[in-house]
This record gives structure tokens, sequence and C-alpha cells, in this order.
């Protein structure tokens, strides 16, 4: 298995984090549950932090959803 890309985050000033996944927002985090993985997100190496990203939102890709395919 691969390992996860595409993730992203920003930290809001009141302590939301703001998960994206190709440019898209796929989900908001707030008060501890957001203060705990941003503490962690700050230590992470570049991997470390998509696998984080990636558990954090439950694997939302199951298969079952249409892939996108590059014309690279």
């Amino acid at each position: 298995m691969s390992e996860p890309s595409g993730f992203t985050y920003r930290t809001t000033k009141d302590g939301r984090v703001l998960i994206s996944w190709r440019g898209k927002q796929i989900m908001t985090l707030k008060g501890m549950s957001a203060a705990k993985l941003n503490r962690q997100l700050q230590t992470a190496s570049d991997n470390e932090q998509q696998m984080l990203l990636a558990r954090i939102t439950g694997h939302f890709k199951h298969g079952n959803e249409r892939q996108r395919r590059s014309a690279r």
C-alpha cells in the first residue's frame, strides 16, 4: 500500500485545524482534539504529517469513490 499524500492543514487563530485533501477541505477539528493534533504535527516530518492526517480523517478513501487520474 502506498504512503498517503495530498493532505494539507491550516491552523486558524481560534485554534481550529482545517484539513484538506488535494485542495478540498474535508474536515475541521476544534477544541482539545485540534490542540493535540497541532502539537503532533509541529514535531512530525512531512511523511509523518501525511500519516497523521490520513489517520485523523479515518482514511476517508476506501476505494468506492471515483478516482481522478492525472494526465501526466
